[in-house]
Formats: structure tokens, C-alpha cells, sequence
């Protein structure tokens, strides 16, 4: 007998609809199941977990050949998730589930041996696709159900065990729906992070942070160990405004699909904020596997991506970063398809000015060759940093300044000037899908970023002496935009060109 279930598979950031045909035939004196559809080892492994849950709930299994289908039979499907569904299946074509009952939700769960339903990843991306599909309810673990709650305008039922799914199919215990996340969370981002009054001194690199944040530029920060820098970059998303309602899905969607989201929190509205070791692949930054799952710059997507020691990583590595900087999104090629995931993340770098760090200092001296400090700089080439908006040398803090320098200013005074920045960025780009100076087109810097006759001669100049790429020349007119909306300023004045040029001209010293 036919029995049909309904269930769900992750392809790149996006969920798509598999339908599970279950045919038992019973034919055959022995219990042959059979998984077709292009299943992973996950996948095909199934059978067994199936089989077992099935008899350990006190169900009993069809007899004799049985073939599981997985449609659309032309793509690959990988995991655990279609345990339940086929379970449910499986039943049903022994007469033991109303099939028409069931092809009304959506299922999905990996099955343990006794039966008991476990978590699987990306049940909230699959939510969102099955509401969207008309779908009014879904099957998924108990412990992905707060996850999945999030998604309104769809029952979401957590279901335990197999047989707790049976019964509610039968209509013999009524289903507990999770209760909905709900859409509006008071927290504003800062609750328990790093506070920029921690750090002493650095006022400069303060300034940049700050302009940073107000626009989403990119940052490089050079400077001897022990300066700062990791502390500056750690603090830098408590002065972010907090993620908006779509922000917080879209977070909330890759990191299911990753399976680092809290299940207990699913849309806690704080930017994320990765930082990744220096060790890593291209694959674990851009995001891998025969199948892609979202890499580093896609778990940072509407966050910080925060690159310590700089150098460091390995060039290939770092060279991969620099279509989604400019595109905001990275595509990935596999035999399995073509993947996009989106990736708009703020790059905040690090590293020393040489091998042993102290190059420049006044207290240490350095004990590098020239040769060796232009290969430690030449790891990082001249197209990445066209790609880093602000480059800021943070120096070493002096003695009084440690010793007797009371607390700075707090995160919660440089996030209301940042916030009024980003209001004024928000009626600039109202009706496009610009959201900071960051982001403008070319189009839209000739509308914005115009310069009265004395700009345009100091910008003039620092286009000839620093030698600046077309590129370095938007980034510079990016930023000073940017301080000319943290000064309150319609236009951009002199001071605020000035002081995006001075942030530009460090790679031009060192490199």
C-alpha cells in the first residue's frame, strides 16, 4: 500500500519541499526496505534507525519489500531529518495512520533506536518554508520547537518520541503547540557585552571604531602586542545598532542551518560577532563540504568578522574574502550545484607591524630584517586592503594613561552618536536596499558625497601623493560621509575629508 509524508531539506540558505512515498508491497518472505532519491550514507542509514524505532514503539513494520522514495529524485538529500517522515510513512501504508491526515503537515526528525525523536539543523529555515508553503502545522523535535516558533502564522508541534506522533495523528492526544517567540525583544544588544569605557587611552582608534560602526566600513588596525587592538574589536558590537525583526531571522536561518543556534533563544537581537582561528581553511571561512553549509563569513552575516593577526592566515585564505566585501554574498561551486549565501559582515582586522611585533616602538626595539618585515606585510596584497575602508595604527598606551587615566567614554554614549548617524543614513537610502554609507553605489556617492571647491583641492592632492586607487578614492568619500553624519554636517566639510584621507595613507607608509 501507497502512503505519502511530507518533509523538508536545506539547498544552500533555503528550504525546498521532499515528498516521501512509502511502498510497501508485501511481497517476499523477508523485510527488505529500500531508499531511493539520491540519499546520502545519512540517509540511507535510515532503514535501520527506522526499523528499530518502529518496533521498540510497539508498531509493527510493513512485511516484505518496502521502497522509500525521496522526491524530487534529481537532488542529493544528506542528514538525519527524514527518520520521522519515513517512520510516518511507514505506518501509515500498514493501515495504522489516516493518510489524509497526514499529508496535511510537514515532518522532520532524526529517530534514535528506541524511538525517541532527537534535534535536527535548520528547522527554523524549514519552518519559514513550510508556512510559506500554506502548510498549518509542522512535526519537528521537541527541542527544535522554541526554534521553529519564531516563524509565525504556522502550528508548531515538538513532538518527543515517535509513538507521541502516532497518537497525535490518531487524534488520541491532542498536539502541544509551541508557543510563538514573540516578534518585538527589548534587549538592545548591550546586556552583559565588552564596554569601550574598558579601555584606556587610544582615543584614535576609538574615533575610527566609532566612524566604523556609523557607517559599516571595513577596519585594519596595526600596532605593536598589547595595544588593544583584540579588545577594540571585541567591543565594537555594543555600539551596533540592534539587528531589526528581518535582520534577527535572516541571522537566525544560517545559524539553524549551521547548528550553532541557541535553541532556548533563537532571536536574541545581538550582531554576531566571529572570530575565527588564524588556522583556517577556505573551506571553513567561505563554507564547504560536498553539499556547502555557511562558512565563517556567513555565520558573521549582519555582525563582525573579526580576523586577528592578520598575516597570519594563509593567502589564499584571506584572498577569498574579497568578492563577498565587495558583493556581500559568496557563491560556492560543487558537483552537488551552485550555493549563495549571504555574507554582509564588517571586516575588522589585526595584526603587528612585523614578524616580532615591536617595528616603530620607542620602548622595544625590533629585531627584524627589512626583508623580513616586507614578507610578513606582503602576505596581505594591495586589493584586500583597497577593500578595508579605514586602516588605523594603534600605538602603544602610555604609563599615565594606564596608571591614572579614569574610565573612558562608555559604549552607551558612543552607540546614541552612532545611532543618530544611522537615522540619517536610514532617510537617505529610504526605498533602496542600501542600508549604511558602506553600501552606496557609485550613483549614489556622486549624489551624496559632492565636495565644495576647497574638498576637492585637499582630495585632489591626497589622490596624487598617496597614489589612490579608484577604489580608495570611493572608500575615502564612503568615510567622510560617514563623519559628516556624526557631525550633524548636509554636506561634507574640509575636516571631515581630511580625516577620511589620514585613514587611508598608513597603507601607502608601510606597504
Amino acid at each position: 500500500m501507497l502512503a505519502k509524508t511530507w518533509s523538508s531539506a536545506i539547498q544552500g540558505v533555503d528550504a525546498y519541499t521532499v515528498e516521501v512515498e512509502v511502498n510497501a508491497t508485501g511481497a517476499g518472505s523477508d523485510t527488505v526496505i529500500s531508499v531511493v532519491g539520491l540519499p546520502d550514507t545519512a540517509v540511507r542509514e535510515s532503514r535501520e534507525r527506522v526499523w528499530s524505532a518502529i518496533t521498540c514503539s510497539g508498531f509493527f513494520p510493513p512485511e516484505g519489500k518496502t521502497t522509500v522514495n525521496l522526491a524530487p529524485a534529481d537532488i542529493r538529500k544528506e542528514g538525519a531529518a527524514f527518520d520521522l517522515p519515513i517512520a510516518l510513512g511507514m505506518i501509515a501504508a500498514t493501515n495504522g495512520i489516516d493518510r489524509d491526515r497526514l499529508s496535511e503537515i510537514m515532518v522532520i526528525g532524526e529517530l534514535a533506536l528506541d524511538g525517541t525523536v532527537r534535534p535536527v539543523n535548520g528547522a527554523l529555515p524549514i519552518a519559514m518554508h513550510a508556512r510559506n508553503e500554506g502548510r498549518r502545522s509542522i512535526f519537528v523535535p521537541a527541542e527544535n520547537a522554541a526554534e521553529a516558533s519564531a516563524i509565525q502564522g504556522i502550528n508548531v508541534i515538538g513532538v518527543r518520541h515517535l509513538a507521541q506522533a502516532v497518537r497525535i495523528l490518531e487524534g488520541k492526544l491532542e498536539p502541544e503547540i509551541a508557543r510563538p517567540v514573540a516578534p518585538a525583544l527589548e534587549t538592545d544588544g548591550m546586556d552583559g557585552a565588552p564596554d569601550f569605557a574598558d579601555v584606556k587611552g587610544q582615543e584614535y582608534a576609538k574615533r575610527a571604531m566609532e566612524i566604523a560602526a556609523a557607517g559599516g566600513h571595513n577596519v585594519l588596525m596595526i600596532g605593536p602586542p598589547g595595544t588593544g587592538k583584540t579588545m577594540l574589536a571585541k567591543r565594537l558590537p555594543s555600539v551596533l545598532p540592534p539587528l531589526t525583526m528581518d535582520e534577527a531571522l535572516e541571522v537566525a536561518k544560517i545559524h539553524s542551518i549551521a547548528g550553532v543556534l541557541n535553541m532556548d533563544a533563537p532571536l536574541v537581537r545581538r550582531r554576531p560577532f566571529r572570530g575565527p582561528h588564524h588556522s583556517i581553511s577556505d573551506a571553513g571561512l567561505l563554507g564547504g563540504q560536498s553539499v556547502p553549509r555557511p562558512g565563517e563569513i556567513s555565520l558573521a552575516h549582519n555582525g563582525v568578522l573579526f580576523l586577528d593577526e592578520l598575516p597570519e592566515f594563509r593567502r589564499n585564505v584571506l584572498e577569498v574574502l574579497r568578492q563577498p566585501l565587495e558583493s556581500g554574498t559568496v557563491t560556492i561551486s560543487r558537483a552537488a550545484g551552485s550555493f549563495t549565501f549571504p555574507a554582509d559582515f564588517m571586516l575588522i582586522a589585526a595584526m603587528n607591524p612585523c614578524p616580532c611585533g615591536h617595528y616603530g616602538s620607542r620602548s622595544r626595539q625590533c629585531r627584524c630584517s627589512p626583508g623580513q618585515i616586507q614578507r610578513y606585510r606582503s602576505r596581505i596584497s594591495g586589493p584586500l586592503l583597497d577593500r578595508i575602508d579605514i586602516h588605523v595604527e594603534v600605538a602603544p598606551v602610555s604609563e599615565a594613561d594606564l596608571m591614572s587615566r579614569p574610565r573612558g567614554e562608555t559604549s552607551k554614549g558612543i552607540r546614541r552618536r552612532v545611532l543618530r548617524a544611522r537615522e540619517i543614513q536610514q532617510k537617505r537610502f529610504r526605498n533602496t536596499s542600501v542600508r549604511c554609507n558602506a553600501q552606496m553605489t557609485p550613483r549614489m556617492i556622486q549624489e551624496f558625497c559632492r565636495l565644495g571647491p576647497n574638498a576637492q583641492a585637499t582630495l585632489r592632492t591626497a589622490i596624487t601623493n598617496l597614489n589612490l586607487s579608484a577604489r580608495a578614492y570611493d572608500r575615502i568619500l564612503r568615510v567622510a560621509r560617514t563623519a559628516a553624519d556624526l557631525a550633524g554636517n548636509e554636506s561634507i566639510q574640509p575636516q571631515n575629508l581630511a580625516e577620511a584621507i589620514q585613514y587611508r595613507d598608513l597603507d601607502r607608509r608601510l606597504w
